[in-house]
């Protein structure tokens, strides 16, 4: 489909709706944010802020020691479960604490339920070996907060504060350098799981239990519970050159100038010379989009005579994507940024979901005298929702990532202004490494035999394509199905061997998600480390479905 013949049916005739109560309460919602949830989100992280140095007041540092005796608790209350009687096991953690945008059935029902809020703490770094040890609800903001001041980081940082590491393993994790790294979950070393029988077992990529380790990401917690986590860590230099590259043009122009930019065309992807640091695309319409890409620079080197050093975390500062948008009418230009600031770009913002829940977060006045209080913590935004806005979240907003390989992107952009006509798009690009082993992510088979640039041997060239927004027909005060939307999405993944995201609202069948997702060594898993009968499987937890008492009658019965 041509990019014309996409925008001709994206602006086709559509039945104008009626407004709705909900449409009211979305767009006032700021009354109550404003003054309520952004106080109590400012006063969270500052918590989270200072929650290990307290720790450490309070309880001493963390070791490995004091690591066991958190997991002993863990494994104590697994114990006391009576499989007969008692329900599946799950965490103790309330649904509106999560990021993820799914209901959550999977609570609703008979459950038994773990504490794991406190594993929040960082075991130990090991600056030598350049790894990391941490808790699973240690967030991002603590990791970088802690690593930066050794001049390390994690090869794979995702942008937001809030995320945290066991949710961007069993869940999903990326950042502008998973284009060299692949998805966080790759970065990691060790997994700790505590089984559904109370056994800690440690799983590397080469000891007894590789075939879990290989298993636990994208899990959600329906393997075991995750209690501790080791991933490497990178040297890093103070500051990141950043690069913004406009591109005026159709949709496959964009998706061509943005794979140019970091995939050599002589298939030389290993080159350091050819490929950047970090990439990222924000596609603003149809026809517009900005390619930022970053390399590590020095303090030396940023302040050389000549170059533009933007501290553009501060409060103050003009929100990420809307800085990156002057480059469409100044052209290309570079700029030296800090490197926490960078890394944490889109936290103040919500990326641009900031701008929908407050419209005038990005008014420099507001800026000025509030930008300090941004961003409002998304569990407590679940938190102060009703039915009516969650439903409007699901009929009128689209939040979803599709996972494609980098010679598709052009198409599904195309795909995604037909179905969700929705901007900024958000591109990411992460590799994807060839398992061969049933894995439930795997690279295309025979991708090598016919390499495209960004592929090597070992690993094929994917990328995020993140639709989060309010959809133009919905701006438009048209009818549109948020539903349907998503399942045509979710059929358009299934015949483009690409995936869903699992962080969103899943409407796919459960037979439709076992085509999208390979299920080989995942059922093999849960057969061999007794899960079954003991967590939620992997479907119920994540799908937007009301069968979770036949899942757990089924389960129970195993």
């Amino acid at each position: 489909m041509s990019s014309a013949e996409s925008t001709t049916m994206a602006q086709r005739k559509r039945e104008k709706r009626p407004a709705s109560f909900a449409d009211f309460i979305v767009q006032f919602r700021w009354i109550v944010v404003v003054p309520v949830v952004l106080p109590l989100s400012f006063m969270f992280y500052q918590y989270k802020a200072w929650q290990l140095t307290i720790h450490r007041f309070l309880h001493g540092p963390s070791n490995d020691e004091t690591h066991a005796e958190a997991i002993k608790k863990v494994q104590k209350r697994i114990r006391e479960r009576k499989a007969a009687t008692d329900g599946l096991i799950c965490t103790a953690r309330p649904p509106w604490l999560g990021v993820a945008l799914r209901n959550s059935e999977h609570k609703r029902s008979t459950r038994f339920e773990v504490e794991l809020g406190h594993l929040s703490t960082i075991v130990w770094i090991d600056k030598e070996k350049k790894l990391m040890k941490v808790e699973p609800m240690v967030c991002m903001s603590q990791v970088s907060h802690a690593t930066l001041k050794l001049g390390l980081a994690p090869a794979v940082l995702p942008e937001l504060d809030d995320l945290t590491v066991g949710g961007v393993i069993n869940g999903y994790g990326i950042e502008g350098s998973s284009h060299i790294y692949g998805l966080f979950a790759e970065t990691c070393t060790a997994f700790e799981i505590v089984l559904g029988d109370g056994t800690l077992v440690r799983c590397t990529a080469d000891n007894e239990h590789s075939d879990l380790f290989k298993a636990i990401p994208w899990s959600h917690g329906s393997l075991g519970l995750l209690v501790g986590v080791e991933f490497r860590l990178i040297p890093v230099k103070e500051y990141m050159r950043v690069t913004y590259t406009p591109v005026h043009g159709d949709l496959k122009k964009i998706a061509q100038v943005y794979t140019d930019l970091f995939c050599p065309r002589d298939l030389d992807q290993d080159n350091p010379e050819k490929v950047p640091d970090f990439v990222e695309g924000i596609v603003y319409s149809e026809k517009t989009a900005v390619i930022t890409t970053g390399r590590y620079a020095s303090y030396a080197e940023a302040h050389n005579k000549g170059n533009k050093i933007n501290a553009l975390g501060w409060w103050f500062k003009p929100w990420f994507h809307i800085h990156c948008e002057k480059a469409l009418e100044t052209g290309e230009f570079v700029e030296y940024v800090p490197i926490r600031q960078y890394y944490h770009r889109h936290t103040r913002s919500l990326y641009w979901e900031g701008g929908l829940i407050v419209p005038f977060g990005n008014h420099p006045l507001f800026r000025l005298f509030l930008g300090w209080l941004m961003p409002p913590k998304v569990s407590i935004l679940k938190y102060t929702q009703n039915d009516a806005i969650r439903k409007y979240y699901i009929q009128r907003h689209a939040c979803q990532d599709l996972l494609v390989p980098q010679h598709k992107v052009a198409e599904s952009l195309e795909f995604c202004h037909d179905a969700f006509e929705t901007y900024p798009v958000w591109l990411c690009p992460h590799r994807l490494f060839k398992m061969e082993c049933g894995t439930m992510l795997d690279a295309e088979k025979g991708y090598a035999k016919n390499k495209k640039p960004g592929d090597t041997d070992y690993a094929q060239m994917w990328t995020d394509v993140g639709v989060w927004g309010v959809p133009g027909p919905v701006l438009r005060e048209e009818v549109w199905d948020g539903v349907e939307a998503t399942k045509s999405m979710e059929k358009w993944l299934r015949d483009n061997n690409s995936y869903q995201c699992l962080y969103a609202v899943v409407e796919q069948t459960e037979e439709e998600f076992w085509k999208m997702f390979d299920p080989t060594l995942y059922t093999a898993m849960r057969r061999k480390y007794g899960a079954e009968g003991a967590f939620m499987p992997l479907y119920y937890k994540i799908s937007n479905t009301k069968k979770t008492p036949q899942a757990t009658k089924k389960e129970k019965n195993l």
